[in-house]
């Protein structure tokens, strides 16, 4: 077993691609059954690795998910997409494909753009903490 260790806003920018490429058409393995967001991406970290999964717990997209669906089946269902706190297991339920991939495009773009925000911030802010250096030797 291991821990998913992938940075999460380069997993989001992917993920991003793969929806807008058109990642989630149909499968020509499984022709007969829907794809499914995150689940039948690359982005998962059990992608094609059908025989010995491991934890959804230990996936980097666990961040997303609230609290009380980290014990889910499927927990990556249940990251809220929007202010109404909207699901993919929630638009699975009155949502058809395309709706579903522009919804979740529209996340992934506001979560990418908050991070890169967030992590630029930081990076601001960590280097006003550095001490400023003259080359005088103490």
């Amino acid at each position: 077993m291991h821990t998913d260790e992938r940075d999460l806003l380069e997993v989001l920018k992917f993920e991003l691609e793969f929806v807008e490429k058109g990642g989630y058409g149909r499968s020509p393995r499984e022709a007969w059954r829907p794809q499914y967001i995150f689940e039948d991406s690359p982005t998962c970290m059990n992608y094609d690795s059908k025989e010995s999964p491991e934890p959804c717990s230990h996936c980097v997209l666990m961040q997303l998910v609230p609290p009380e669906f980290r014990s889910a089946k499927t927990p990556c269902r249940h990251i809220p997409l929007n202010e109404a706190g909207e699901s993919l297991d929630m638009l699975y339920r009155y949502d058809n494909q395309p709706e579903i991939e522009e919804s979740v495009g529209d996340w992934l773009r506001r979560t990418i753009g908050k991070l890169q925000e967030t992590r630029k911030a930081a990076q601001l802010d960590s280097n006003r903490q550095l001490p400023a250096s003259d080359g005088a030797k103490m």
